[in-house]
């Protein structure tokens, strides 16, 4: 079966060279484009795509407050937001709203629709050149998250400790696993047990959390 997919972009030439490029991939299938949030927000109502891929600024509704009331809907699909890095506050802030990750809108075709596929398997998006960056720019500025994220974490046993630092490094279950000398079973399973104790959706917003109670500072 494809993969259901929305893409959400106020520009129309940026919107056209997007659905090209998906559309080439047999493996998805657009099954709609919206030009603003709002209409992002009705139309995966109507047509319940798996995954959807969202602009940030838009005009009537943006991106961020689209990505919120997406994620929340029942068997929400997952959310991926385009950006560039001069929006890095609305990002940070799309992640904490549930989505799975991002792309930069320079991004190289092979690797869009490769990003597609990942998340709509349940993987986040966290590349280590891209994703590090901004996290860590969000975990030095907003030091008052710093106290809450240790109460969080100090929770976890020392095994879940040192996979969630590695989740926060960007690594894979397959890498966490041979760094760790584990299975990638295994390694699901303390990524399953160390977000329902830290309350975190998924492993974006876990890999803020390590960033925001220093685990990742050496």
């Amino acid at each position: 079966m494809s993969i259901r997919l929305l893409l959400a972009d106020d520009e129309d030439l940026v919107r056209t060279g997007l659905a090209m490029i998906l559309r080439a991939d047999p493996e998805i299938s657009l099954v709609a484009e919206a030009r603003d949030g709002a209409e992002a927000v009705h139309l995966t109502r109507a047509h319940r795509p798996d995954v959807v891929l969202m602009d940030i600024r838009m005009p009537a509704m943006d991106g961020l407050r689209a990505t919120r009331e997406i994620t929340q809907l029942p068997d929400a699909p997952k959310v991926v937001v385009l950006t560039t890095f001069d929006m890095d506050e609305y990002v940070h802030a799309a992640l904490q709203a549930g989505a799975m990750g991002f792309l930069l809108k320079n991004t190289r075709p092979r690797d869009l629709t490769q990003a597609v596929k990942t998340v709509h398997d349940g993987d986040a998006l966290l590349a280590p050149s891209v994703t590090r960056r901004l996290i860590s720019t969000f975990a030095a500025r907003e030091t008052s998250r710093e106290a809450d994220a240790r109460s969080r974490t100090s929770a976890l046993t020392e095994r879940e400790r040192e996979v969630l630092r590695l989740v926060g490094d960007g690594q894979s279950n397959a890498e966490i696993g041979a760094r760790l000398h584990l299975s990638e079973a295994t390694v699901k399973t303390h990524m399953t047990r160390l977000l329902a104790k830290l309350q975190c959706a998924n492993r974006v917003q876990a890999a803020i959390l390590a960033h925001d109670a220093g685990l990742l500072r050496t």
